[in-house]
């Protein structure tokens, strides 16, 4: 049997957890191989809780935060990589840039999720977003290492940023994370340097779950919502 991959590009080493911890246990569960790309650890802006925390250094931040983010990933059923591309502000070369246009050729995912197109509060976010699109496309032209074989064509979807309104972001596409919420809280409990991100992610899965139950008659208590970058292509309407 071939495996199967997906790929989640995230631009600090919390961020898969909270939006797309649920997809990613749900489809490790299904024995796909999940890979998750962290851009930077988010020692700056995102570790705020450690920074309080007396004689704190830049590298025990990140340390600190890699081993949060391979724990969660360890409970959902994902591998996890690290670039250490720095946090606030988040930058990359060509030459990081072309290591993401790698991971894109070895993995040959099905799949790529990442963050939305705008973010006000957050910049890093959309370079993400910027940087998992412009890698895709460049591991898909034949004039790029013509050596190695050419990605396809994966559909891209972009998870829920935290204020959907201002990032202009809409969702359409619901994944039903019932059967794999618990994975997704053992997680979100690792992540001690967001302990104020519990409950709100709790609350968002909770109002996930009941409008993809009004949009489908099925009973579903927790939810992801995704927004698609490309065209779906279903073989009719119901796919």
């Amino acid at each position: 049997m071939t495996q199967r991959n997906a790929l989640i590009i995230s631009a600090h080493s919390a961020d898969f957890v909270w939006r797309a911890g649920g997809a990613i246990a749900l489809y490790a569960q299904r024995g796909w191989n999940v890979h998750v790309l962290c851009l930077s650890y988010g020692e700056r802006g995102e570790s705020a809780k450690m920074w309080r925390e007396p004689g704190m250094t830049l590298d025990r931040v990140k340390k600190g935060r890699q081993d949060e983010a391979q724990r969660a990933a360890d409970i959902l059923g994902a591998s996890v990589s690290f670039m250490d591309c720095g946090d606030y502000p988040l930058r990359v070369d060509d030459t990081a840039l072309l290591r993401i246009v790698d991971v894109y050729r070895e993995l040959r995912p099905e799949f790529v999720l990442t963050h939305s197109f705008k973010d006000p509060y957050n910049f890093d976010h959309p370079l993400a977003n910027h940087l998992a699109l412009e890698a895709r496309i460049i591991a898909q032209a034949h004039g790029h290492a013509p050596e190695q074989g050419v990605l396809g064509a994966p559909p891209v979807f972009l998870f829920e940023p935290h204020q959907p309104e201002q990032c202009e972001w809409k969702p359409e596409l619901f994944i039903d994370i019932s059967s794999v919420w618990d994975r997704k809280v053992a997680a979100f409990e690792v992540m001690a340097a967001q302990e104020h991100l519990w409950d709100y992610y709790t609350r968002v899965a909770l109002q996930r779950g009941v409008q993809a139950a009004r949009n489908s008659g099925r009973k579903i208590k927790h939810a992801e919502a995704y927004q698609c970058v490309y065209p779906r292509v279903c073989d009719d309407f119901l796919g």
